[in-house]
């Protein structure tokens, strides 16, 4: 929230923040002294001014108003980034605090050549003063140039004395919740003597999958600068908007691809004339609360010459991880039966591919193949099917195939327990016949291994379990961690790439069981949660 100090008469406020979530009606409802609202909207075409600025009139399609008797309303909201003039009751001597909470946004301004500019600057307060315009546009120096004439709204009545021209700019405080006419001859996008532009234009917006932000830090000073970046928790969201549930849990992501939390704050420093980019990641492991959830919070960048104060916003949202997941189990540690031989390490790890469906419901499915591509059906929609015959006939060539070649042929197992997120173990149970033809006893050209009893006679009786081959079970443990095992890349991790520790339990192959573990990857190739069991 902004609190803003006005004066009755014509002021002049800017909004760094939206304040879409409501009505003028409902943002200045418990502010009676408010009677008019009107925001300047810069045209390439926009009338200039030489004595003094375009005084404010509702036929003129560089103002949209708002007008508590309800005379005027093309000002249906208060967007960001915007200078707005404010009219209240009273006079000078009347001073009122005016809060409007905003969503946080990156900054912006856009000079224009021809005609007047109504800009505000995210200025630092320190204390109770500001940078002055002379320090703050030293690095744009055409916007105070001798032949620029700079004005202020002081409040009272529109006239010689409101707005009020700025004579020294080198010594006039720039407040940031101000707004100022500009007329300066120049095309530029100036709005802080260090830019800070995120590789988002809404911010650090992660989404439901997003996983790296970046945010430049470009010095126009020839002075090395030093930006102080901490992290802020965001004010409790209006009644109209997502509540939100916690602050984004940030990471710091180095060069070489590690990730470290942030929380606090750090120092940036940026050389003469330099530009740093600054990688953030999100730790989805701590976003412990249920699919949707919203998270938010800010980043403030302040510079150490006290001259800017920037804040923009990160924010994300809790995903779902219902869909197709496809990656390997990386098999590194297999139990000896060997009493004289303990370490259970392998020269090397072997890869068990696996395909995991999670439906709508939390349902997981492990898979020994899946198809992907236009269904038979009405619509002959996008899908997923367990079988080839699921797929339009016409239309196979632009469909995809991923199979396992260790599991049953056509498998479609859900038995056991257990789900698919972080934190949680999924179990899978299963059953290998002793007469399936993946069994690795069953070899259907070798009489002692086709499970068949050929008499001498012709006849052929078929021989049990045990005879010569065995039903063997595999019971295979999925646990999900929060972060990746080492060696993993952190990128996407618990949204587009999900794994942890692989165990596996194998009866049927030795009188004991035989147990191997090691760690697994799985990487989302589907958000699709609807899965045509054929």
């Amino acid at each position: 929230s902004t609190t803003y100090t006005l004066k009755g008469g014509w002021n002049s406020i800017y909004l760094h923040g939206d304040a879409t979530h409501a009505t003028p009606d409902e943002l200045f409802a418990a502010y009676p002294e408010v009677l008019e609202v009107w925001r300047w909207n810069p045209n390439p075409n926009q009338v200039g001014f030489t004595t003094s600025p375009l005084i404010p009139s509702a036929g003129t399609a560089e103002w949209s108003t708002w007008l508590r008797d309800g005379s005027s309303n093309s000002l249906g909201q208060l967007d960001g980034q915007s200078a707005y003039l404010v009219k209240c009751s009273g006079t000078t001597s009347n001073s009122y605090s005016v809060s409007l909470p905003q969503r946080v946004l990156p900054p912006s301004a856009a000079w224009v050549r021809n005609g007047a500019n109504l800009l505000g600057f995210p200025s630092y307060k320190n204390g109770s003063t500001y940078p002055t315009m002379g320090s703050y546009f030293a690095t744009f120096p055409a916007a105070i140039a001798a032949n620029v004439k700079i004005y202020k709204y002081t409040g009272g009545d529109l006239g010689a004395g409101n707005p009020l021209q700025v004579f020294s700019p080198t010594t006039e405080k720039l407040d940031r919740n101000q707004a100022y006419w500009f007329e300066s001859a120049v095309v530029g996008n100036f709005y802080a003597p260090i830019e800070v532009t995120p590789s988002d234009s809404a911010g650090l917006d992660f989404g439901r999958t997003g996983s790296i932000m970046t945010v430049r830090l470009r010095n126009r000073s020839a002075a090395t600068a030093t930006v102080t970046v901490s992290t802020v928790a965001s004010d409790a969201a209006p009644s109209s908007q997502t509540a939100i549930t916690g602050s984004v849990p940030l990471t710091l992501r180095a060069s070489d691809g590690t990730e470290t939390p942030f929380s606090g704050a750090i120092t940036q420093v940026v050389g003469p004339q330099s530009v740093v980019t600054m990688s953030f990641g999100i730790n989805r492991g701590a976003m412990s609360a249920d699919v949707d959830a919203f998270y938010a919070s800010l980043l403030r960048f302040q510079d150490n010459g006290n001259l800017m104060d920037v804040i923009i916003p990160a924010r994300a949202s809790v995903a779902s991880l219902a869909g197709l997941w496809v990656g390997e189990a990386e098999v590194s540690n297999v139990a000896s039966k060997v009493a004289s031989s303990p370490d259970s390490t392998t020269p090397r790890s072997f890869p068990l591919r696996f395909i995991i469906h999670v439906d709508e419901s939390g349902t997981a499915r492990l898979l020994s193949q899946v198809f992907m591509g236009a269904l038979v059906g009405e619509g002959n929609l996008e899908g997923l099917c367990t079988r080839e015959v699921g797929l339009k006939q016409d239309a196979k060539a632009g469909a995809h195939r991923m199979s396992v070649g260790h599991l049953p042929l056509d498998a479609v197992i859900s038995a056991g327990s257990g789900g698919v997120a972080l934190g949680e173990t999924l179990v899978r149970e299963i059953t290998i016949g002793y007469t399936d033809p993946t069994n690795p006893f069953v070899h259907s050209y070798h009489p002692d291994h086709d499970n068949k009893d050929a008499r001498p006679d012709g006849t052929v009786i078929p021989l049990s379990n045990g005879d010569e081959s065995y039903t063997i079970t595999r019971t295979c443990s999925f646990e999900f961690t929060s972060s990746p095992p080492d060696g993993t890349s952190p990128l996407g991790w618990g949204s587009t790439v999900i794994g942890g520790n692989y165990s596996e339990a194998l009866g049927g192959l030795h009188k004991e069981s035989i147990h191997v573990s090691g760690t697994f990857t799985l990487r989302r190739v589907s958000e699709n949660g609807v899965l045509i069991i054929n």
